[in-house]
């Protein structure tokens, strides 16, 4: 027997687990129907993918036509999403579960069993969470929680604290921090950096920082950027690969590190009489972003 659920998902939460759990295990085949207009403010695109990442057993397709939403907007509405629905899955299903009043009237119009299933065992909304994401952090499914982590870069030249910072404020919060990847690939050759190195550097911040996402606690802590890596690229070797330039990484917050500390020397760095250089290219390059 096969089940069908239909639903925004914006986001997808742990009440929607719940319906999508309930279902796989009522039917033998189910089929998660993402349904997107343009205006939602969460990207329909976005949604289908935490859906496809949170459910890799189910048939979760992608429904973007831009039809009415509700009764009243259209007398031909329960009609319109008929179609609409056997387009996307002419062989239809067995069963529609619903947790909201909606699925009765549209199970009959699809020709469906319609099967309850309660929202009191988890009692949580999509709006809540877009209203409030912080407050509901727990309900969010892990695909979708990168989206609405808050993201600090801790941001700077070198040898301003910015590695203890970015520990110490991930032990308070409760969450991590993403390391500066330079350092331990640069570890492997001795400290010299050599521009070559520059786009491994950049590649694997980027990575290390959209992997840790997934495991921050609704705020992530970055120990520098690859804004910074275009920075000391340009300082180094007069220049950046044009990747790195182009790559915009959005942040809610910088903590730009001053100078006043003692310079404390090791092998990768390389500048101790450049700080305040460093530090007037960082304010510079910060403005040019927040501006860009």
């Amino acid at each position: 027997m096969s089940g069908l659920i239909i639903g925004k998902f914006m986001p997808p939460h742990q009440g929607h687990k719940y319906l999508v759990d309930f279902a796989r295990n009522y039917c033998d085949k189910l089929t998660v129907m993402v349904c997107s207009i343009q205006q939602e403010p969460i990207e329909g695109k976005l949604r289908y993918e935490w859906m496809k990442e949170s459910f890799p057993d189910v048939n979760v397709i992608h429904h973007t036509a831009e039809i009415p939403q509700e009764p009243k907007e259209h007398p031909d509405f329960w009609q319109i999403w008929h179609d609409a629905i056997y387009k996307m899955l002419p062989e239809g299903a067995d069963y529609l579960f619903a947790s909201e009043d909606y699925g009765i009237k549209l199970a009959e119009v699809l020709g469906m069993k319609y099967i309850p299933v309660t929202r009191d065992v988890i009692s949580v909304s999509g709006t809540e969470i877009r209203s409030d994401p912080m407050g509901n952090w727990d309900y969010i499914l892990p695909a979708a929680k990168p989206y609405f982590l808050k993201r600090v870069c801790i941001f700077g030249p070198e040898s301003t604290g910015k590695t203890t910072i970015a520990r110490n404020l991930a032990l308070h919060f409760k969450t991590i921090a993403v390391p500066e990847y330079a350092r331990g690939l640069l570890d492997l050759k001795g400290g010299k950096c050599d521009y070559e190195d520059i786009e491994h550097i950049a590649r694997g911040q980027i990575a290390s920082e959209d992997a840790l996402a997934r495991q921050a606690n609704r705020i992530l802590f970055c120990d520098t950027d690859i804004l910074t890596t275009e920075i000391w690229s340009n300082i180094l070797f007069g220049r950046c690969p044009q990747w790195i330039k182009d790559t915009k990484r959005d942040y809610d917050l910088y903590l730009l590190m001053d100078t006043n500390v003692p310079f404390v020397p090791d092998s990768q760095r390389y500048l101790p009489d450049s700080r305040q250089l460093s530090l007037e290219r960082c304010v510079q390059e910060l403005e040019k972003h927040n501006n860009s």
